[in-house]
């Protein structure tokens, strides 16, 4: 029986390691998964943990499952979703490199669509205040990492909740834990040009959601060439 730390099932466990298998290229794509018995045996667990495991391997994409057929597993970068970027960044046979680029390049895009957005749909009231959250970064630029940082993720949430899509939010959630996740690239990307970032907040209380775009892709593909 492996061991489960405190307030885990037995099928977290068996799941965690078959899909480090996955992601580790041990189990390639087209690899048929061993049996339910077979897994059950080699685990020392009983099948309905490996049963609850398989299941949520698929429900990720990981795997499909085959009713009187074997188990095979599917390639991650074409069936994965979101969630796999934390286990990508903790390791592996990805190239680190090849990573970080695509995290970074996914945050510009998104982060540009979403000013853009923000600031065509929200009123003048919120314009304010993110304007007002952009100079809060401009005014700490150079201090401490986790003080810059805790003020720019502020703004960032503002921003990409004005732009009034759900899929941009949950996917930010995810690319801030991803860049932090990797070693030396949050203190990378944190922003240094408080000229620019006063700039940013001129731009958004005045509207203006093109110069605000563009302020903002240059930002994030300053980090993009930077680190990529």
């Amino acid at each position: 029986m492996p061991v489960v730390p405190p307030n885990r099932r037995v099928s977290d466990v068996v799941h965690d390691r078959l899909r480090a298998s996955i992601l580790e290229g041990t189990l390639a794509p087209g690899d048929a998964v061993p049996s339910e018995r077979v897994l059950a045996v080699d685990l020392k667990v009983n099948r309905h943990a490996v049963r609850e495991a398989l299941k949520r391997l698929e429900q990720a994409g990981l795997i499909r499952i085959t009713h009187g057929g074997p188990t095979r597993v599917q390639d991650w970068r074409d069936h994965g979703g979101m969630d796999l970027l934390l286990d990508l960044v903790s390791g592996g046979t990805v190239v680190p490199a090849e990573v970080v680029r695509s995290v970074l390049e996914v945050r510009q895009l998104i982060g540009v669509d979403a000013a853009r957005r923000c600031v065509a749909a929200v009123g003048p009231d919120e314009r304010e205040r993110i304007a007002g959250l952009a100079e809060d970064v401009a005014a700490v630029v150079g201090k401490p990492v986790d003080l810059v940082t805790e003020r720019y993720e502020k703004l960032w949430h503002a921003v990409v909740a004005g732009s009034g899509n759900l899929a941009y939010r949950l996917m930010l959630n995810s690319l801030v834990d991803a860049v932090a996740a990797f070693p030396g690239v949050r203190e990378a990307v944190v922003p240094a040009d408080a000229d620019r970032l006063r700039e940013l907040a001129a731009a958004v209380r005045e509207g203006d959601a093109e110069t605000v775009a563009a302020i903002v892709d240059a930002q994030l593909g300053r980090d993009v060439d930077a680190l990529g």
